[in-house]
C-alpha cells in the first residue's frame, strides 16, 4: 500500500516543507537484503565499570565472528582489537551504525551516570537506521538488592527515551541477559544489530539459560541443526498480508512451510505455497478436528506460527454476540485447541518453537475493538502461561504484537485514521509485513532457545500502550 506522504518527504522540496511546518519526517528504513552482513558499518562499544566481565567476554566472541570495525570505551579491557571511542570522536566525520553498551555492572542510581557519559557524545554520531543496544541483567539476577534492581529497570526508561529522541530510523533495545546465559546472547544481538529489526524499537527482551533440563536427545537435536533448513513449520492465515510474508521469509531461510488458510482462499493459498515451494493446507482452524487434520497433513512440526485472525469492529453497544464469538473462536480459542492437541499427541518436535501473533490492541486496547483487543490480550496470556510449561526444556513460545502494518486490511481504514496510525510512532510511518515476518523468523530459530515467554512489539515504538 502506497504511503504518499512518506514518499513526498523523501524529495528535497517535500522534506523542506515538512521541516518548516514541523510535520513528521519519516525516512526510508534500511531493510534486510539477501547476503547482507549483520553489521553494516562501524560499531561503538561501551563497557560499564565493574568486575563482571561475562557479558563483555560474550560480546568479544560474537563480534569477532562478524569482523566489525570497533571503537571501544575501554579498548584495553576488550578482548578484540579496537580503537578508542574518544580518539574516533576527534574525527568530525566519524559515524556509527551500531552502538552497544554493556550495563550489566551498573548497580546503583549513581552509576547510571555511565549511560550519560557514554551516549551523550554519541547522540549525533549515529547513522540513519542505526542500532542502539543496551545489555543488562533481568529481575531474577538482582534479588533483594534495591540499588541493582532500580538501576537495571532504569535502563528501559533510558532506551525508550532515546528511541524517541534519535529519530532517523534509529532503533533502541535493552537485552536483559540472565547470569550464566551469556552464550544465548548471540542470536538476539545479531537480530537487533541487523536490518531485519527495522521496525522493532524500544523493546525489552529477556534471555535465560536454555536447555537447563533438556534431555540428551533434545540437546543432540539442537546441536545438529542451528538453522531453519528443512524445519517443518506451519503458518496459519498464510494466503495474504503478514501470513504470506512470514511464509516467504521462512522459505528463504530454508524451512519447509505448510501454508494454512480457510478453503475459501484456496486459489491464493496455492499461489503462495507454489511460489515458495511450500504446501497448501486449506482448513478452517475452528473445526473440531482441525488439529488432528494438521498432524495428519504435516506430521511432527518444528514450528507453529499462529497468525490467522480476523476483526469484526463495532463499539460494544452495537456488537452482536456472533461478532464477539467469531473473533474469539478464530483469534484465541483455536490456538488453545491446536496447541493442546499438538502437545498431547506428540505433534511437536523436542526443540519446537511456537510464535503467536498478538497486537498492540491487545496491549493498549482500541476503540471499537473490545472483541479483538480481548482476544489478542488473551494470546499474550496464553503465551506467558505456556512459556512456564516449556521452561527448562528445549521448546519455546513467544509472541509478536504488530502495530500499524501496511496491508490490504489497513488500506481500507478511513484516511484520517489511517494517517494517524502511520504517524503515531517513533518512525512516523507504518511497518511492512516483512518486518513482522523477520521478527518471527528470529524467534523460530533453533538458536533462540534462551528466548521464551517474550512479547515483542513490531510497531516502530507506537505511542499506544506500554
Amino acid at each position: 500500500m502506497s504511503d504518499r506522504y512518506g514518499e513526498l518527504v523523501q524529495s528535497p522540496l517535500g522534506r523542506k516543507v515538512a521541516k518548516n511546518l514541523g510535520l513528521p519526517m519519516p525516512i526510508k528504513l534500511d531493510r534486510y537484503e539477501l547476503g547482507q552482513p549483520v553489521v553494516r558499518g562501524e560499531l561503538a562499544l561501551g563497557l560499564s565499570v565493574g568486575d563482571d566481565n561475562s557479558v563483555s567476554d560474550a560480546l568479544a566472541d560474537i563480534l569477532q565472528v562478524h569482523q566489525a570495525k570497533i571503537a571501544c570505551s575501554e579498548p584495553e579491557r576488550f578482548a578484540l582489537p579496537s580503537s578508542s571511542i574518544k580518539t574516533r570522536l576527534e574525527d568530525e566525520n566519524a559515524r556509527f551504525k551500531v552502538v552497544i553498551f554493556d550495563a550489566s555492572n551498573i548497580k546503583s542510581s549513581e552509576q547510571l551516570q555511565q549511560l550519560y557519559q557514554f551516549f551523550q557524545p554519541l547522540a549525533r554520531r549515529i547513522k540513519s537506521s542505526g542500532r542502539v543496544i543496551v545489555i543488562g541483567r533481568p529481575e531474577c539476577c538482582t534479588g533483594t538488592d534495591i540499588g541493582f534492581a532500580l538501576a537495571q529497570r532504569a535502563l528501559l526508561g533510558f532506551v525508550k527515551s532515546i528511541a524517541k529522541e534519535f529519530k532517523q530510523g534509529i532503533t533502541a533495545q535493552v537485552l536483559y541477559v540472565k547470569k550464566g546465559a551469556e552464550s544465548e546472547l548471540a542470536v538476539a544481538l545479531e537480530f537487533f544489530m541487523s536490518a531485519k529489526s527495522a521496525y522493532v524499537s524500544a523493546q525489552a527482551v529477556t534471555i535465560v539459560d536454555a536447555y537447563q533440563s533438556a534431555t540428551p536427545s533434545e540437546l543432540t537435536a539442537f546441536a545438529l541443526n542451528k538453522s531453519l533448513l528443512d524445519k517443518k513449520i506451519l503458518v496459519t492465515g498464510a494466503s495474504r498480508g503478514i501470513g504470506e510474508a512470514i511464509a516467504q521469509v521462512l522459505a528463504r531461510e530454508g524451512a519447509k512451510v505448510y501454508c494454512l488458510d480457510v478453503p475459501a482462499n484456496l486459489a491464493q493459498l496455492q499461489k503462495v505455497a507454489g511460489r515458495i515451494g511450500g504446501y497448501a493446507l486449506p482448513l478452517d482452524i475452528t473445526a473440531d478436528d482441525a488439529a488432528e487434520q494438521i498432524v495428519r497433513a504435516c506430521g511432527v512440526l518444528d514450528g507453529v506460527v499462529h497468525n490467522a485472525g480476523i476483526t469484526r469492529d463495532k463499539t460494544l453497544a452495537k456488537m452482536s454476540q456472533e461478532q464477539w464469538d467469531l473473533v474469539m473462536q478464530i483469534n484465541l480459542a483455536a490456538i488453545v485447541r491446536i496447541n493442546d492437541y499438538l502437545l498431547e499427541n506428540n505433534g511437536l518436535s523436542d526443540t519446537a518453537r511456537i510464535v503467536c501473533v498478538s497486537s498492540i490492541s491487545g496491549i493498549a486496547g482500541n476503540l471499537g475493538q473490545t472483541n479483538y483487543a480481548t482476544s489478542k490480550a488473551g494470546v499474550i496470556g496464553l503465551t506467558q502461561a505456556t512459556a512456564k510449561l516449556f521452561a527448562g526444556t528445549a521448546r519455546t513460545i513467544n509472541a509478536v504484537a504488530p502495530g500499524f502494518i501496511e496491508t490490504k486490511m489497513t488500506s481500507q481504514i478511513p484516511f484520517a485514521i489511517r494517517e494517524a496510525g502511520r504517524r503515531m510512532n517513533s518512525m512516523s510511518q507504518g511497518g511492512e509485513p516483512v518486518d513482522v515476518a523477520e521478527t518471527i523468523a528470529w524467534l523460530l530459530s533453533p538458536r533462540s532457545g534462551g528466548i521464551n515467554g517474550n512479547i515483542i512489539r513490531v510497531c516502530g515504538q507506537s505511542l499506544l500502550g506500554a
